[in-house]
């Protein structure tokens, strides 16, 4: 299994962000259906954390380690951690260290990324995208949660305002209860690209319409001119 490290902080300024964090109660909503009732209840666990109660669960937190990938806790109530992705995708990633190698087989390829508690999936994605030397949009990818609960696995696709650092805090150190999962975004062949990507692919098929038509135009002219020299010689007056 290929594994990776990288970290937020490491990079450029564009990938680590020292934002107040924030996490505040959702409005109340509907009863959900029974499938559902499980992602609801994670979902109504999103409150604002005293700096109390995110010093308790960070400590019950690296109490709980067992690969040495520890949280720290800043006076300011910030936090910085790890996460691992797995990296679900139909290509071959290339590595920073190695651009002109691929990565074994994106089932086996596992990154590990440190991040801290304000970053938020838009984030990670980028960081995951810079690493692999990955120049397509991060519009083209989504990071999902996969649980497992009752010997039964749930994937959920996470919006891009989401922390994973807090979901990790609150479910806890093992990946066997909450897993993160890179994949490429399950959304329409054509919203992915921007407008001048969509204006450019316009240009292309009114060229290749007008190449099209002048070919057909062609063929048929030269068809008309044969037609019109069989009819001239079947008509040749003795």
């Amino acid at each position: 299994m290929s594994s990776g490290y990288s970290s937020l902080e490491e990079d450029s300024e564009d990938f680590f962000f020292t934002a107040r964090t924030s996490f505040f109660r959702r409005a109340p909503q509907g009863k959900p259906r029974a499938g559902q009732q499980d992602v609801e209840k994670e979902k109504e666990t999103h409150n604002y954390l005293s700096k109390e109660e995110i010093k308790e669960k960070v400590h019950k937190y690296n109490l709980a380690v067992t690969d040495k990938l520890k949280m720290t806790l800043n006076s300011n109530g910030i936090y910085t951690g790890f996460i691992k992705v797995q990296m679900d995708l139909c290509r071959h990633p290339q590595t920073s260290q190695n651009p002109g190698t691929p990565t074994p087989s994106s089932s086996s390829c596992m990154n590990t990324l440190h991040i801290s508690s304000t970053n938020t999936v838009g984030e990670v994605i980028e960081a995951l995208l810079k690493k692999f030397l990955m120049t397509e949009s991060p519009a083209k990818f989504a990071l999902y949660k996969r649980c497992h609960r009752e010997d039964q696995v749930y994937a959920c696709k996470l919006s891009d305002r989401e922390h994973p650092l807090y979901l990790r805090l609150v479910a806890g150190p093992r990946t066997d209860t909450l897993s993160f999962v890179l994949r490429e975004h399950e959304i329409g062949e054509w919203e992915a690209f921007s407008l001048p990507e969509l204006q450019n692919f316009l240009r292309i098929l009114d060229k290749e319409e007008d190449e099209q038509l002048q070919s057909l135009k062609r063929r048929y002219t030269a068809y008309r001119q044969k037609l019109q020299e069989a009819l001239s010689e079947v008509w040749k007056p003795d």
